[in-house]
């Protein structure tokens, strides 16, 4: 099993979960973060870290937030591993709970 990054994290992009990662499984894209799903060991400690709760196991991934398992998976193997808490963009806030965000995905 491993734990994903949903729609969440796209535009509002805190990286309070990658500081808590044993295993260095986050990717850093323009305006999201991906877990790769080879990396991850299922610790759990990711999940509760994340201030918008946008990372979920597979099991458990929202309604309509399946196809972020894939996506995760992709982007991993595009982006570069961060392994270092960043501050998130300026306006973060704003985007926080919005709906409809993964047309808003830059990769």
């Amino acid at each position: 099993m491993t734990f994903v990054v949903t729609e969440n994290c796209i535009k509002c992009k805190y990286m309070d979960c990658v500081e808590v990662c044993p295993v260095d499984c986050f990717h850093e894209g323009p305006n999201f973060l991906a877990i790769d799903p080879e990396e991850c060991i299922d610790c759990t400690l990711c999940e509760p870290e994340c201030p918008v709760e946008a990372i979920f196991s597979e099991e458990e991934l929202p309604k309509g937030q399946e196809q972020f398992r894939q996506l995760n998976a992709e982007l991993a193997k595009q982006w570069p591993v961060i392994t270092e808490k960043k501050a998130a963009p300026a306006d973060a806030k704003e985007w926080e709970g919005k709906p409809d965000k993964l047309k808003l995905l830059e990769r």
